[in-house]
């Protein structure tokens, strides 16, 4: 489904953001990317990074202590 996976697994804030913003620029608009992290503080930091960045999140999922995000990148 995703175009990209991140894996910032085992890293800590902002790296997970830091890591996403690298991967969603290496997209072109409207393809998806796929972030996997365990830091807790990301489900909040990633939803406020979304909005500011005018991508989609399209998906939020949470397995086993790994936070997973699916975005749209926007225009």
């Amino acid at each position: 489904m995703a175009n990209l996976v991140v894996d910032a697994k085992g890293l800590a804030c902002p790296m997970p953001i830091v890591k996403a913003k690298k991967g969603i620029d290496s997209l072109e608009p409207g393809q998806m990317m796929e972030l996997q992290t365990t830091d807790k503080g990301s489900v909040k930091d990633f939803q406020a990074w979304v909005k500011q960045t005018n991508h989609e999140l399209v998906e939020t999922k949470e397995d086993n202590g790994v936070f997973t995000f699916i975005v749209k990148k926007g225009q």
